[in-house]
């Protein structure tokens, strides 16, 4: 019996219609005449779905008792005893309630398919287990029910459900994926079009990366070596010279041009290592590659042409840009050149580029070679075994050991050889030779003690044992070298990478970069210097270690960066090598130090910007808005003292009223200010402690006129760490200045002020159906001395929101507005739960919320 295939139906979010493609696709197996059966569909009160089960045989479901309350989930018995050719399984990554037979519904798939039955199922992009982190970041919702990606990867088909995210709005405020009490809270929360834009591409980009997956492994099998051009696919040859910044730039404007083109780097090496090209141009140029969005690979091969295009028929590449040759004229007569023969051998299928730069024709130059820094005493133990080792192995074959024969006398010299080019290097083992050779033909080789040979053999083996032991000793010396310089570049760009890493995370730490460099170049101390011309004297502007020097003069090694800029290290001199790693590092303390200065400006601009701010509109307010309560303050007063005019008790009370009520107004205008003047200076120490949001939030509303507000603080939310006075003050003033914008209507008029939770978190949302807020506009409105909109002068200075957002990002939360569904604006003040109460139970809660995101 073979096994089961299986189709799953993918969506980027909850209502896009994978539950409705599915039983579509059962209804056609059945007009087919394919036995097919329902083993678990829920359509959650969605009449098109339901009316789409008409028709289809439901095989019944097994009931089950949890914590008192019954529930129903896919028997796999049932299923497996009525055996059907496709079954209908909906919610791949549903969690089963305890007692059923398995723990996920994807192992009820598994069991199914292992049986031999065709399973048809869903899934939404934000159940896959890899993308748990992703999904939460973006929506602010943890997924407790996910399938592993690796049960979504075997499936047979995979087919990606879509929607625009206005089309899915829509749908949900049309009612039909959840009831009309949940359409406002999941428009403001979950299905917000930033959060549908991110769940539509992260689902795309997954059906991508299988379909490509399909696709080599198709070529694979089929061994089909010519490219397919299903997507623009790049490929630039770089070499390390300086042309490759000009050839990655050129790809980039290509891959412009059509939408999806990808951009693939590639350096081939040899596999001798032998190569002129630059580590520090080839870390330039793998950081632009990644800058613009492509990708870098680095290939070993001894046939350029060959490997070149091997790779790029091996990731179906559609183009290769290489550079124009910078050979000579006369190297030409050494071959075509790569460009030529790549261009030759392409084929049809793939179209090269060759792209002109400035240094065509002006010769490539050849691998430059650096000598092995042996040390001193390993270059003097050599030349003492390259001249006396051949001097002591004379010695004791004359006088100690009998006749050897000259074969065997060779090989000892030999050996000496060997061992001076293993210790001292190239130089060293030449001299042996020469040595050796002499007193071999002196006391070895007949006739003896006379520079002459007498055998024509022996001349032969005397000038064999001289070419071997050359051949033997630049060998030697050449793997000595390259393992030198394989160690060095490897260390060189370790600290390139680094420092490439430091500019792209930002760091601006200037003794930390300073004390790298110590540490790399093992100094006493580094000091970075600057001066403001070239008459002025140096000023250390930072330093690192003991006795920092105050003039590049006094350095042992000074590394000028600029004009008036210069790093001074003391405690030994560098070898020249060294210094270009130095210089990477003197270039990059130059923009970390301008780095600094800018933000410090930027930070001084701003805080000078904000006082002139401030101080302006507190001027304005004190001249207008704190003037007009004084105003009608000191015209009942006037009244009042009249003596000309006998008051009644009426308009007594009148009066005083107006006075009590300005009085209010100035009381509460200046206290914003205070407040406001706190934040300003940093004084706000918040005594943070667990609290319920029923005991402050009703405290907030006392202020308010009666029938404005209505509230719905559930019992369940859990406490929250808050300074409850903090708090009262804000939510006061969030709510007083909704109530301020809500239209008089008796329904429209009345503000919602809910709260709920959102993982470790807890929302209080204050929902008004007012004029709303402009998207460019909502930033403004917490900014102090802001009134949006035709708000009356005299209606308050501005601050109400701008000292709420203080207070609760003095206690760790955020403030911010959204719209409200079918117009207004909705304050979201989001805060820190308490971690003593403990989390709810995740199978609870899976089995509480499970229509909430089908």
């Amino acid at each position: 019996m073979g096994r089961g295939k299986l189709r799953i139906y993918l969506g980027a979010a909850p209502g896009v219609g994978k539950t409705y493609a599915m039983l579509s696709e059962g209804h056609r197996r059945i007009e087919r005449g394919t036995d097919c059966a329902v083993g678990f569909v829920e359509h959650h009160g969605r009449p098109r779905t339901e009316v789409m089960l008409h028709g289809l045989e439901q095989i019944a479901r097994k009931e089950l008792t949890y914590r008192g309350a019954v529930f129903t989930e896919m028997d796999v018995d049932a299923v497996l005893a009525r055996r059907p050719e496709v079954a209908l399984v909906d919610e791949l990554a549903h969690t089963n309630v305890p007692g059923s037979r398995n723990a996920k519904r994807w192992q009820d798939v598994e069991e199914l398919l292992a049986a031999g039955i065709d399973v048809v199922s869903t899934v939404n992009i934000q159940h896959l287990e890899s993308l748990g982190d992703v999904v939460e970041s973006i929506t602010g919702v943890r997924q407790r029910e996910t399938v592993p990606d690796e049960v979504v990867r075997r499936a047979d088909q995979i087919e990606l459900v879509d929607m625009s995210p206005e089309a899915l709005r829509r749908r949900m405020a049309h009612g039909n994926i959840y009831k009309p009490d949940r359409i406002d809270a999941s428009l403001s929360n979950y299905f917000r079009p930033g959060n549908l834009t991110a769940l539509r591409e992260l689902a795309l980009l997954w059906v991508a990366d299988r379909v490509d997956e399909y696709l080599q492994q198709y070529r694979g099998e089929h061994n089909i070596r010519s490219t397919w051009q299903a997507r623009e696919r790049i490929v630039v040859g770089l070499t390390g010279g300086p042309e490759g910044r000009t050839l990655v730039r050129r790809a980039a404007r290509m891959a412009a041009k059509g939408s999806g083109s990808e951009i693939l780097a590639v350096y081939i090496a040899r596999s001798d290592g032998l190569t002129a090209a630059s580590p520090k141009e080839l870390a330039l140029q793998r950081t632009l590659v990644e800058d613009l969005g492509g990708t870098f690979h680095h290939v070993i091969g001894d046939d350029i042409p060959a490997a070149l295009l091997e790779f790029a028929r091996g990731v179906n590449a559609t183009q290769i840009v290489l550079g124009s040759s910078r050979r000579k004229t006369w190297q030409y007569i050494f071959g075509p050149g790569v460009g030529m023969t790549v261009a030759r051998e392409s084929g049809p299928d793939l179209d090269v580029h060759i792209v002109t730069h400035e240094e065509v024709a002006k010769g490539r130059g050849l691998p430059v070679t650096r000598g092995a820094r042996l040390g001193r005493s390993r270059i003097i133990w050599g030349w003492l075994i390259g001249v006396g080792g051949p001097a002591l192995l004379s010695l004791a074959l004359t006088h100690v050991a009998t006749d050897l024969g000259l074969a065997n006398d060779m090989l000892l010299f030999l050996s000496v050889t060997v061992a001076a080019a293993l210790v001292g290097g190239l130089l060293p083992a030449l001299a042996s030779a020469a040595v050796g050779s002499l007193l071999l033909n002196y006391y070895f080789t007949p006739p003896l003690h006379l520079f002459t040979v007498a055998d024509p053999k022996n001349i032969v083996a005397i000038v064999i044992f001289v070419g071997v032991a050359v051949s033997v000793a630049s060998v030697v010396d050449l793997a000595a070298r390259r393992t030198h310089q394989a160690a060095r570049l490897r260390a060189e760009s370790e600290i390139l990478s680094f420092l490439a890493g430091s500019v792209l995370r930002g760091e601006n730490s200037l003794d930390a970069l300073l004390d790298r460099v110590r540490e790399t170049f093992a100094m006493d101390s580094v000091a970075l210097l600057e001066r403001a011309s070239d008459v002025e004297p140096w000023t250390r502007t930072a330093s690192v270690g003991p006795h920092p020097l105050e003039r590049p003069e006094d350095a042992d090694v000074d590394m000028p960066v600029g004009d008036h800029m210069a790093l001074a290290l003391s405690g030994r001199v560098l070898p020249a090598e060294d210094r270009r790693v130095l210089a990477a590092f003197a270039a990059q303390a130059a923009v970390v130090l301008d780095r600094q200065r800018l933000q410090s400006e930027a930070d001084q601009a701003r805080t000078l910007a904000e006082g002139n701010r401030i101080r302006t509109a507190l001027l304005a307010a004190v001249s207008h808005d704190l003037r007009t309560p004084l105003a009608g303050i000191k015209a009942s007063v006037s009244s009042l003292r009249s003596d000309d005019v006998a008051w009644s008790e009426e308009d007594q009370a009148e009066l005083l009223a107006g006075i009590e009520e300005g009085a209010d107004r100035l009381d509460h205008l200046v206290g914003n200010l205070l407040d406001m003047s706190r934040l300003q200076t940093g004084t706000v120490t918040p005594l943070m402690r667990e609290i319920d949001l029923d005991e402050v939030v009703p405290m907030a509303l006392v202020g308010v006129p009666d029938g404005s507000v209505d509230l719905d603080i559930p019992e369940s939310l859990p406490m929250v760490t808050v300074d409850k006075g903090l708090l009262e003050r804000a939510v006061a003033n969030i709510v007083e200045n909704a109530v301020k914008y809500s239209p008089e209507d008796e329904t429209d008029g009345v503000v919602l002020v809910s709260a709920s939770t959102l993982g470790d978190r807890v929302e209080v949302r204050v929902v008004d159906r007012g004029p709303g807020v402009p998207d460019t506009a909502k930033d403004r409105i917490f900014a102090p001395f802001q009134r949006y909109g035709d708000a009356p002068r005299g209606a308050g200075v501005g601050l109400g929101l701008a000292v709420a957002r203080g207070f609760v990002e003095a206690m760790n939360g955020t403030l911010t507005a959204e719209d409200t569904p079918g117009g207004g604006l909705t304050m979201v003040l989001t805060l820190t739960a308490a971690t003593g109460r403990a989390p709810a139970d995740p199978i609870s809660s899976a089995i509480a919320q499970r229509g909430r995101y089908a």
